[in-house]
């Protein structure tokens, strides 16, 4: 019999779902994200991040929908959101842009569903953040390859929506290291610095010298999406299976995870993909759960959790458990004897 942590902050046997796969801290769930989110307990939920299919012209292999009834079709998730949330819970998006058909005129979608989040559903807009990728590839290609019109769209939108106005969040958390100039202002402030009003009207004060451990850092998110060699991608190489094509890095929900959530807090992914926010969560000592309705994706997305340098024949047989419908709890490595136990539920 597969057991969850005693600690777990909800029963998972109310849902009334086989898991793929448990972990200690974790469980994924193979399904319809609406029906297994109207399952939770409502104000149960601590944060919810996830980077839905986007609403793009062209069709995708991971199932994206196009821009005619996005909006609708993405709110019947978010008011269950908004439902699950604690009151101090945190909704973080992450949507991609996209172009007008035919056309090199950008959508409006993504900012169309900020609106419609806070003025319809009752969400707040915490604080906008822009996600740049460096290591994107130009697109679309007749707008910026071919006919050479446009710049290469490189940046996400990342709403932050909260339920109330005073979300839990610490910035603290997420601090930067310094820059050069001013760790060097912080060795010798006398020399680099003199308290006084500056022309913007701010008034800095000696205080402004006082080391807080490193920087705040800004809205925009410089975080490259170019993960190569993780033990997700050797997984999927070794057993010639595709992997998810659109990841996100994993740098993008620690960053929210840190300055959002505490340790033991629960966060959840409602589309889960290859599982980055249910690996994150885990090695941040978080409680999750994963909803995506893919099941080869969310066999794969197992290959985050072993903490091993797995052989390829345990690889194969845990991806065909998972696959045959068999939940798989996943050993932390403490225990790990075995690379994973199978049982029914």
């Amino acid at each position: 019999m597969l057991t969850q942590d005693i600690s777990f902050p909800l029963d998972i046997k109310k849902l009334g779902y086989k898991p793929a796969y448990l972990t200690d801290k974790g469980v994924a769930f193979c399904g319809d994200s609406l029906d297994l989110l109207n399952k939770l307990p409502d104000e149960s939920i601590n944060l919810v991040i996830t980077s839905p299919p986007f609403a793009l012209q062209r069709k995708k292999e991971y199932g994206n929908k196009n821009q005619d009834g996005y909006i609708d079709w993405l709110s019947s998730f978010a008011r269950l959101v908004y439902q699950k949330l604690k009151n101090d819970g945190s909704f973080v998006l992450d949507l991609g842009g996209a172009y007008e058909k035919g056309k090199p005129v950008r959508s409006l979608y993504n900012f169309r569903i900020l609106i419609n989040f806070c003025d319809e559903i009752g969400f707040f807009l915490a604080e906008d953040f822009y996600w740049f990728n460096p290591s994107k590839l130009p697109s679309p290609i007749e707008w910026v390859n071919k006919r050479k019109i446009r710049v290469k769209d490189s940046v996400n939108t990342v709403w932050w929506f909260s339920k109330s106005e005073f979300p839990k969040s610490d910035v603290r958390k997420v601090l930067t290291e310094y820059s050069p100039r001013m760790k060097k202002l912080l060795e010798n402030p006398d020399k680099f610095y003199a308290p006084k009003k500056r022309p913007s009207g701010h008034n800095i004060s000696k205080g402004f010298a006082k080391n807080n451990g490193g920087a705040i850092p800004s809205n925009l998110l410089q975080i490259p999406n170019s993960e190569s060699n993780s033990q997700y991608l050797r997984g999927c190489k070794s057993l010639k299976i595709k992997a998810h094509p659109a990841r996100f890095p994993g740098k993008l929900p620690e960053f929210f995870i840190r300055f959002l959530t505490e340790p033991g807090d629960l966060v959840v992914d409602i589309f889960a993909g290859s599982n980055t926010t249910g690996f994150v969560a885990e090695t941040e000592n978080r409680y999750w759960i994963a909803f995506e309705n893919n099941l080869e994706y969310l066999a794969t997305s197992s290959f985050r959790f072993i903490q091993q340098e797995p052989n390829e024949q345990s690889l194969r047989n845990l991806y065909e458990e998972i696959i045959s419908n068999n939940p798989i709890k996943i050993l932390p490595k403490s225990k790990q004897l075995k690379l994973f136990e199978g049982a029914a539920i």
